[in-house]
């Protein structure tokens, strides 16, 4: 093999080298800055999530308790009827 031959095979190898463990360099960077977005994204989301959770938590509660008052007052209403006289035996 001779010297120039050498030297431009050795010159490829370096370049694809370089070149591998560029695009290796940006890959990582580029997944790093997703995983900081999405993380971001998520956080957001999350608390989006919560406060709707706990308004929709509070809505429940409180059409439980309106239930329950329309319960008490259909009982009154459909109960067995008062008498004024009580019946002696």
């Amino acid at each position: 093999m001779t010297t120039e031959t050498l030297t431009i095979v050795l010159s490829a190898i370096g370049i694809v080298l370089t070149l591998g463990t560029s695009l290796f360099a940006a890959g990582a960077w580029m997944i790093r800055r997703f995983d900081d977005r999405f993380d971001t994204v998520e956080q957001k989301l999350t608390d989006r999530i919560d406060a709707v959770d706990e308004k929709l938590s509070a809505r429940i509660d409180a059409v439980a308790a309106d239930v329950t008052d329309l319960k008490i007052s259909v009982a009154r209403l459909e109960g067995p009827p008062r008498h004024l006289l009580a019946a002696r035996g």
